[in-house]
């Protein structure tokens, strides 16, 4: 087929505005601007040229590239559930979640193909191989355990990967149903074990207290009832201290009386005086009482006691 000369000029015009509207597009591509917290790897004909970093860029049109664009804030990746098998081989299902940020582009985009994928999967296997270590009931009270194994096994390959995993938080561990059913039966059997425990202890703690009660009753009983034989034998004891001074003061002065002039005679006196009163009360209606012979001989019973009336031949 022949083409006339317009229908050439026509074709050549269509290649040439062809042309140019790649290099237009080209050189539009060439102008990059780099956001906040991002890095664009630039490879130059194939090969790894330059990190552009937040600001205005112009690359080489045709030359230049934009082979990997990274985002440097933290980022939040999803470890999906897998099934792991504990020491006591129970199956438990284990998902978590992974915060890591890129601090290396170059390595993100050449130490690894996709560093998302490969931090999924080595979280996976790491926790695989530590819930193998542990038993069951150990897998829900070592999260912490389990968390910090996988940011250090993360963070050792990071260092090619180019990036940094921050912390890793497990979200659920789910065992089989009929392990749910045991451990929720052996849940309910410890806290009525606890229950039957602590009621016990309180009977107990409550007995003692009342035995602790009697008993400091009875020592404070018994106390008193020493204090107080103390306190009335001292009372006794200072009763008759005082009888006895009372009575020797007495003795002392009617020794007195009686070694001064008349004392004898006053004695004898007032003894007469009760002799008769006493004489006189025998004498009530009612009244039995057995005397000797000689009870009016009043100076016979002087005479016993010792006090004779004085006689001008005694003086």
């Amino acid at each position: 087929m022949i083409l006339d000369p317009f229908e050439v000029d026509m074709l050549l015009l269509a290649i040439w505005g062809f042309i140019f509207l790649v290099f237009i597009v080209n050189l539009f591509r060439s102008i990059r601007l780099v956001p906040t917290k991002s890095a664009y790897i630039v490879e130059r004909l194939g090969k790894y040229h330059a990190t552009l970093d937040a600001g205005f860029h112009a690359l080489i049109p045709f030359v230049d590239k934009v082979a990997y664009i990274h985002d440097l804030k933290e980022e939040t990746i999803d470890v999906p559930p897998q099934e792991c098998f504990s020491s006591d081989e129970v199956n438990v299902e284990v998902d978590g979640v992974i915060y890591l940020s890129v601090v290396d582009p170059v390595k993100a985009s050449y130490g690894v193909t996709d560093y998302r994928y490969a931090a999924i999967q080595l979280a996976q296997t790491t926790t695989r191989s530590v819930i193998g270590t542990l038993e069951l009931d150990r897998t829900f009270e070592e999260r912490d355990l389990i968390s910090a194994k996988v940011v250090e096994v993360l963070d050792q390959a990071g260092a090619t990967w180019g990036i940094r995993v921050h912390r890793y938080e497990i979200k659920n561990i789910t065992p089989p149903e009929t392990v749910k059913n045991a451990m929720e039966m052996q849940v309910n059997a410890e806290r009525e074990r606890r229950a039957l425990l602590a009621k016990s202890e309180g009977d107990k703690q409550s007995k003692i207290n009342r035995s602790e009660g009697v008993k400091q009753e009875m020592i404070n009983l018994s106390e008193g009832e020493m204090q107080r034989r103390i306190n009335e034998a001292e009372g006794k004891a200072q009763e008759i201290t005082a009888l006895a001074k009372a009575t020797a003061d007495s003795i002392e002065k009617l020794a007195a009386v009686i070694s001064a002039p008349g004392g004898h005679n006053a004695l004898r006196m007032q003894l007469g005086e009760q002799y008769l009163s006493k004489l006189h009360q025998l004498g009530k209606p009612g009244s039995r009482v057995v005397l000797p012979a000689n009870l009016v001989d009043f100076q016979q019973w002087m005479g016993t006691i010792g006090l004779q009336e004085d006689t001008p031949d005694r003086q």
